[in-house]
């Protein structure tokens, strides 16, 4: 089972993301946002278009387009990409893809 992060097709991310959830109280709306930091897509010698943030796993992927850099002193340091759910399903197929990914990448899920 494979469940990965790109930011150009074919270049897996390394970084591992802070990410934050947030879901209407009928559940039919969420949003995931996902805070990189130091992503390998933004290090000096990526020379990858940023198309979007891909996430794949063994059921297809998940694409959002709502990507930006943060930039200090000049430098980026942050990639912050955020995914829009619009029904049940859409937040159903993501939590499984952050399943696979969180145990791929030993992470863990806490409400806050």
């Amino acid at each position: 089972m494979v469940a990965k992060i790109q930011f150009s097709r074919g270049i897996d991310e390394d970084a591992i993301p802070d990410v934050r959830l947030t879901r209407s109280r009928d559940g039919s709306q969420g949003t995931a946002t996902f805070f990189f930091q130091n992503p390998k897509a933004l290090a000096d010698d990526s020379t990858e278009e940023i198309t979007g943030m891909y996430m794949i796993d063994d059921d297809g992927e998940i694409i959002t387009r709502e990507v930006k850099a943060k930039f200090i002193n000049g430098k980026p340091t942050e990639i912050e990409a955020v995914l829009l759910m619009r029904s049940s399903e859409e937040w159903d197929r993501f939590m499984l893809f952050m399943k696979r990914y969180a145990e791929e990448n030993g992470l863990e899920f806490s409400k806050s």
